[in-house]
């Protein structure tokens, strides 16, 4: 067991390494592969997994091995692909880009499974969080993985489905709590100040891509969440 204090007036931490390495591999291998949907039930059981510090931190592990794998998959395309600028990507490439959300590479966390635990937790801690891990990486992460999914919907002739809706709902959430438990957050990146322009209103599918069940405007939801 080790104790680490992350700077001044932030508590110490209680964490221990290798329960962390324990927890990121039993995430993967509980929650792993490519069964279908619905997906609700097993998110909430992998968010339930990753509870205390420990949880905490490897939340932030998730969220960092997510960002990257996403990257990963869109650059092994071969098309040029901005990593802080996905909507130029989406603009760019459009239905060329195959979704990383569509199509999970072998082996990665699932978006809708251990992605949205991961965001899930790294929210609804947000205020302890901010206090046994640097927030400015994690907040990165997660609008980059915004910033992916709505430009993909925008651009890239990807599906708004229920799914997706909910991890984006999701992201905007967390991103706003960690900007509001951080003493001095960053300015917003340029993608997602733009998109918070927008007032478009999308239909949201069934996983199955027969109907319509809702509708989600990212601009609106956007504005209120992260201006507030």
């Amino acid at each position: 067991m080790r104790w680490f204090r992350f700077g001044a007036g932030k508590r110490q931490a209680e964490t221990d390494p290798g329960r962390q390495q324990e927890l990121f591999r039993e995430l993967r291998a509980r929650f792993g592969g490519q069964a279908p949907g619905p997906f609700a039930g097993r998110a909430a059981e992998a968010a339930a997994l990753l509870d205390g510090d420990d949880g905490l931190i490897v939340a932030a592990m998730v969220l960092r091995e997510s960002a990257d794998t996403a990257f990963a998959a869109l650059a092994a395309q071969g098309l040029p692909v901005e990593r802080r600028d996905y909507r130029w990507t989406w603009q760019s490439a459009g239905t060329r880009l195959r979704s990383p959300l569509t199509a999970v590479p072998a082996g990665a966390f699932h978006p809708y499974v251990q992605t949205i635990a991961a965001v899930t937790v790294a929210g609804e801690q947000a205020q302890q969080l901010v206090r046994i891990v640097d927030p400015k990486p994690v907040l990165t992460h997660v609008l980059e993985l915004l910033d992916l999914v709505t430009a993909g919907w925008e651009y890239g002739g990807v599906v708004p489905d229920a799914d997706s809706a909910t991890l984006a709902a999701r992201l905007i959430a967390t991103a706003r709590d960690i900007r509001a438990a951080m003493p001095d957050p960053p300015p917003l990146p340029s993608p997602i100040r733009e998109q918070m322009r927008r007032n478009n209103t999308v239909d949201v599918w069934d996983p199955s891509g027969r109907r319509v069940v809702g509708g989600f405007n990212p601009g609106k939801e956007m504005r209120e969440a992260l201006l507030a």
